[in-house]
């Protein structure tokens, strides 16, 4: 490890434990103290810190838990200041003890034990690997008691059992040098898994495997209800009845003993860690006597409970389109999917999220989604990204649609509906983050003949022929509909009360009031809940088997140790950003004593894959395009983000090279290389790069404008028109193109919508003049016939057999 501080580096990426030590050091020194060097640091120019600035920080101290001192590093790190600046304010402070939290330790603990909760019989892992400036040993203890026999970085208990429950740390010696790793606590839960059951918990994510039980008894016996979830991080709990949270009922077990009449009622547990939450099934506790008139009372308590619903296994599909070859960039789309994937998974969905497809891709990727869906299935599609609709069908564009595009270059969500009626679905729910802009370029009326059943939720994001937002920022950041649907997702409501409140929170939101509202159709005839609990029915070794095919393309290669001739030791480590976003990370582990210089990267990726050479083996995962997954990586890394994994035709196979400088050959640099094979990871396993299927869901929608019967040409000067109106009339043809729209309120708004062009303007004015762009050719993309549906300026008589089943909400 080097002794030298990287000067270039932005304060606002210290490490924790340095910058928690930094701001003690300076609170605690009233002569050479934060004030101090904020004066410093405001007579210098290249860091502008006023007075302003300073009474800001000083007001720190009235909050909880306030700190003067990181607020003003905070600063300095927003206006450019590196390590190397605040070094030489420190210098100029004469604050040796500051300056010394900077320096590195002789003694570093890269990687921390991170407690979990697995199931007894399966096998536990805790690491703990630091780096010194000499060899380190490590030990580790379970409470006070040291672990026989555990030397390694990797405390290996196989297989687990109850007693191995507890609190486990380690020490790592360097020479005369010890640190103590954080403690570690390790739940071990015991439950008996019948014939075909699997409690693999992949990426780490939370899994339930102990759900409670209903409860009947007499008034003074003890209530015991039991849950449990495996996963790393370790779960948290807290129990509710009726809804309501029940104080100091934050352990998998709650007892309460000499139970009272009053406690009767409906009991479940909402279990969460860092990243996740979920909710076991509610379950019913009857306590006899509760109207003190015998046992009658409670058959009238149960018999006022309404019947659970359930769901025979629960999938979705999420696809995020925004890096478009001839239209517009969107942002939210990434971070929309990213969100609500993780939202879905705590409610036990089986997600695939995926990034940026084509058109082939995306009706392979809905194949894919319909194996996954079978009798009594919650089957939900999510899309963000361009989109249009005509005549009541919904079209999905994906990134390599040409200018202008139609039906035949696009998905119809009416298309993959039928197909998943076929499916004997328990429901389905369409989110549809896109514009409902008419395509003036696509006359197609796909004649798509739907059966009538009580079990369809549609959610548009904006209502029919508007444009849907995305708001505009620096970062990243959710788009409108997203930004309000997360919050309510995981409410255990009927599906379609859900998405009412979220309309009513759209609805107060400044930015676009009056612009964007949220439009519910429903044929949903029975209480579905995305939160209701799965039980396999029928079909349950189908289902399983469909399980383990979905678990397949989402479980990341193996992390590796790598030993090269030199002596030196690499972790190769892998995380998962979306179904087809892979996240490689190497840090080193050992090197030789007489090694002045040793680092690790990876390189020579197949061309199949979107990897930029000058966003790999990057420093930080921002860096390198990992702004959403940042946080749950590992420190003192390179990164490299490896995404289109879609477009992978054979397995992945990179090289790790390895760069070391000894000073007995005077620095002179030295190369070890070693050839990875990771097989196919994550969602290259299914092959979308593959020619459609015959009976993908192409074949469902009708496409008369196939590229050989409709000749592709850019339209001329004659058929854009330039058109102003007054505020006071409503016509709106910005839907001649694809645009983004920016609002003169609260906050800039990008409008992401379907069509063919690109157009300018701004929202609060009362004229639109679209400014026509080339249009692209049509690419080759195979369809049928069908006759067209005559169009009318009034697109409301032209009602489908869909439109007609379904029930139109008004939000």
């Amino acid at each position: 490890m080097s002794d030298s501080l990287d000067r270039s580096t932005k304060i606002h990426l210290l490490k924790e434990p340095v910058v928690k030590k930094l701001c003690e050091v300076l609170e605690k020194s009233s002569n050479r103290g934060w004030r101090k060097l904020g004066e410093i640091v405001g007579n210098d120019r290249r860091i502008k810190v006023s007075s302003n600035d300073m009474e800001m920080c000083s007001l720190k101290v009235l909050e909880l838990e306030g700190s003067p001192s990181r607020m003003l590093l905070r600063l300095m790190g927003e206006r450019g200041c590196t390590t190397g600046h605040l070094v030489e304010y420190l210098q100029i402070l004469g604050n040796s003890e500051a300056l010394q939290c900077l320096k590195p330790s002789a003694l570093q603990i890269l990687i921390q034990p991170q407690s979990v909760a697995l199931i007894s019989g399966h096998n536990l892992r805790l690491s703990c690997h630091a780096v010194g400036k000499s060899p380190v040993q490590y030990q580790w203890f379970k409470t006070k008691e040291e672990v026989p026999n555990s030397f390694s970085p990797d405390l290996v208990i196989s297989p687990v059992h109850l007693k191995d429950a507890g609190f486990y740390i380690c020490r790592v010696n360097c020479g005369d040098t010890f640190e103590f790793s954080q403690w570690a606590q390790v739940d071990v839960l015991n439950v008996t898994m019948s014939c075909g059951q699997s409690y693999h918990s992949l990426e780490g994510r939370l899994k339930l495997v102990i759900q409670p039980q209903p409860q009947r008894l007499n008034v003074g016996e003890t209530l015991q209800l039991e849950c449990g979830a495996v996963g790393r991080p370790i779960p948290r709990y807290q129990w509710h009845r009726n809804g309501v949270p029940v104080p100091n009922a934050t352990k998998r077990k709650l007892m309460i003993p000499h139970s009272m009449q009053d406690q009767h009622g409906r009991y479940r547990c909402e279990i969460s860690s860092s990243t996740e939450r979920m909710w076991t099934n509610e379950v019913d506790v009857v306590i006899d006597d509760v109207y003190g008139i015998g046992e009658g009372s409670s058959e009238l308590f149960l018999n006022s409970i309404p019947e659970q619903l359930y769901a025979t296994d629960k999938v979705a599909l999420l696809i995020g389109n925004l890096s478009y070859q001839n239209h517009p960039q969107l942002k939210a789309p990434m971070v929309d999917v990213y969100d609500l994937t993780n939202l879905l998974r705590q409610l036990n969905f089986q997600v695939v999220s995926l990034l940026d497809l084509t058109e082939s891709e995306m009706r392979n990727a809905v194949d894919e989604f319909l194996l996954l869906l079978h009798k009594g299935v919650y089957g939900l599609l999510y899309y963000a990204g361009h989109g249009y609709e005509n005549y009541g069908n919904s079209f999905m564009v994906p990134v390599d649609a040409p200018n202008p595009y139609r039906s035949a270059n696009c998905l119809c969500v009416q298309s993959i509906l039928k197909l998943m009626q076929e499916k004997e679905t328990g429901l389905n729910v369409f989110l549809l983050d896109m514009c409902r802009k008419r395509n003036i370029h696509d006359d197609s009326a796909p004649n798509i003949v739907l059966r009538v059943t009580a079990n369809i939720v549609f959610g548009y994001a904006t209502c029919q022929d508007a444009e849907a937002f995305e708001l505009s920022s620096s970062g990243f950041t959710n788009g409108v509909f997203v930004k309000f649907l997360k919050k309510r997702l995981l409410d255990d409501e009927k599906i379609t009360v859900v998405l009412d409140r979220v309309a009513e929170d759209m609805g107060q939101f400044d930015a676009t009031k009056g612009k964007q509202a949220l439009e519910i159709r429903s044929s949903l005839s029975e209480r579905r809940a995305l939160t209701d609990p799965i039980q396999p029915g029928d079909s349950a070794d189908l289902a399983h088997y469909r399980s383990l095919q979905w678990a397949k393309t989402h479980e990341l290669p193996e992390s590796m140790c790598l030993n090269f001739d030199c002596g030196a030791q690499i972790k190769l480590g892998f995380a998962a950003e979306f179904s087809n976003v892979l996240v490689i990370y190497t840090h080193i582990i050992k090197k030789p004593e007489d090694m002045s210089l040793c680092q690790a990267h990876v390189t020579d990726f197949s061309q199949d894959l979107d990897v930029d050479p000058k966003e790999m083996n990057r420093e930080t995962p921002e860096e390198t395009g990992i702004y959403l997954l940042s946080s749950n990586l590992p420190q003192h890394c390179l990164y490299t983000r490896v995404s289109s994994l879609q477009k992978l035709r054979e397995e992945l196979v990179f090289t790790v090279c390895l760069q070391g400088t000894f000073t007995a050959m005077d620095d002179e640099s030295v190369h070890w290389t070693k050839s990875i094979n990771i097989g196919k990871p994550l969602i290259a396993r299914l092959d979308l790069n593959r020619a459609m299927r015959r009976n993908s869901c192409m074949q469902t929608c009708g496409m008369p404008h196939s590229p050989s019967h409709s000749p592709c040409h850019s339209p001329g000067p004659e058929h854009h028109l330039h058109l102003h109106y007054g505020s006071n009339q409503a016509q709106d043809y910005s839907r001649l193109s694809p645009q983004h729209h920016y609002l003169d309120v609260y906050e800039r708004v990008q409008g992401a919508m379907g069509g063919c062009g690109d157009s300018f303007y701004d929202i609060s004015k009362s004229c639109y003049e679209p400014v026509y762009d080339s249009a692209a050719g049509l690419s080759s993309s195979p369809g049928r016939l069908s006759i067209p549906i005559e169009t009318t300026d009034d697109i409301n008589e032209l009602q489908t057999v869909f439109i007609n089943s379904l029930q139109l909400q008004q939000p």
